[in-house]
């Protein structure tokens, strides 16, 4: 179970990692306020209306103001993955010390092997329970 949960674990940094530094850029175009089409690698196709001729207002020589717009959404990636220690001002600095401190000691061992039951005698056998039942580890 503990190396389900680790393989879990890894995968899920792992795409963290990838989705955290990757850049992309959606295009959008909308016809008013509808959206038309959206692209994530090729340029959005467009409905047309852009190319037609638009028409002068009753004698107005002022041409009117296409309905179409186009949208793009760019989402830059981190570039810079290698964190120095020399970026934390003095407070982060410490607080990672301490705690890297406080949990490697966690792992120190015990100076003698303390074993709890040394003072006491194993029970009386009186019969052999195994043969008995008939039950034996392999």
């Amino acid at each position: 179970m503990k190396s389900f949960f680790h393989k879990i674990t890894a995968a899920t940094l792992a795409t963290l990692v990838l989705f955290t530094t990757m850049s992309f850029t959606v295009d959008m175009h909308y016809c008013g306020d509808t959206l038309v089409d959206f692209s994530l690698f090729d340029k959005v196709e467009t409905c047309g209306m852009e190319k037609q001729v638009p028409t002068k207002a009753c004698g107005n020589e002022l041409t009117e103001k296409s309905c179409c717009s186009e949208l793009q959404i760019v989402m830059e990636g981190q570039d810079d993955l290698k964190l120095t220690f020399d970026t934390l001002n003095l407070e982060q600095q410490v607080f990672v010390a301490s705690f890297f401190y406080s949990y490697i000691n966690l792992f120190e061992g015990l100076d003698e092997n303390i074993i709890p039951f040394k003072d006491y005698n194993p029970p009386f056998l009186i019969r052999d329970i195994q043969k008995l039942h008939e039950t034996y580890l392999i």
